[in-house]
């Protein structure tokens, strides 16, 4: 019997609008280095792990300021080698002072709000489970997911990244349950599949645009209203 549902922030519950390569893309522009949003969506990938990689190394957040600057910069730089751009230390600083200045917006998809509440009129336990380098109560309170969940769970918090087990574990704690009452719906395969499959929780796709037809081994939805089938 399911009593927990926990999900993925960005990507599953919540997206960057405009585009978070958008936003970057423009932000290169500016200063006059020249990429395209796509160029830099498929970049992304290798340069967020990076920042996770430098994270579980030794958590960003409590490092010196000097530190913070050059991890940015790092991850500034490791983006545009994987497009085929070489750009110094300072430039790098230079874009990542622009993405500060332009910003970064959240919105809700159509669907999460509805399936949240949904979920909790059920009386299921709904979490939070997400890779991020801060707290995220601000935003969903922003974004009006508040209400609707009983836990958030974050690498922020936790010291680890998924797909590593720790976070998964911490997410069962505060949700007390076990592995097999639980479901966790994300849209990363690598992060979010494999790590709530590792610990036992049962692992559902989001694949909002029928992108990861390939993948069969797990449930694949394109909605959230989906999940009702699982639980």
């Amino acid at each position: 019997m399911i009593k927990a549902v926990c999900f993925d922030l960005f990507n599953t519950l919540a997206r960057y609008e405009p585009p978070r390569e958008v936003v970057h893309a423009n932000a290169c522009c500016t200063i006059g280095v020249e990429v395209s949003p796509e160029a830099v969506a498929k970049a992304l990938p290798l340069a967020d792990k990076f920042w996770r990689d430098e994270n579980a190394r030794s958590p960003i957040n409590k490092r010196s300021q000097k530190e913070v600057a050059d991890v940015y910069a790092d991850y500034e730089v490791r983006l545009l080698q994987e497009i085929g751009r070489e750009i110094s230390h300072e430039t790098a600083l230079q874009i990542m002072a622009k993405l500060w200045d332009i910003g970064l917006k959240f919105d809700v998809y159509d669907d999460s709000l509805s399936v949240l509440k949904l979920l909790k009129d059920r009386r299921l336990i709904t979490g939070l489970i997400s890779n991020v380098g801060q707290d995220v109560d601000e935003t969903c309170q922003k974004l009006g997911m508040q209400p609707y969940l009983d836990f958030r769970v974050t690498s922020f918090e936790v010291g680890y990244d998924k797909p590593r087990p720790e976070i998964f574990w911490a997410a069962l704690e505060k949700a007390q349950t076990e592995p097999e009452e639980t479901i966790y719906v994300g849209d990363q395969y690598d992060l979010d599949i494999v790590g709530a499959r590792n610990v036992g929780i049962t692992p559902v796709l989001i694949d909002r645009n029928n992108e990861l037809t390939h993948i069969t081994d797990c449930p694949r939805i394109q909605s959230l209203t989906e999940i009702v089938e699982y639980i």
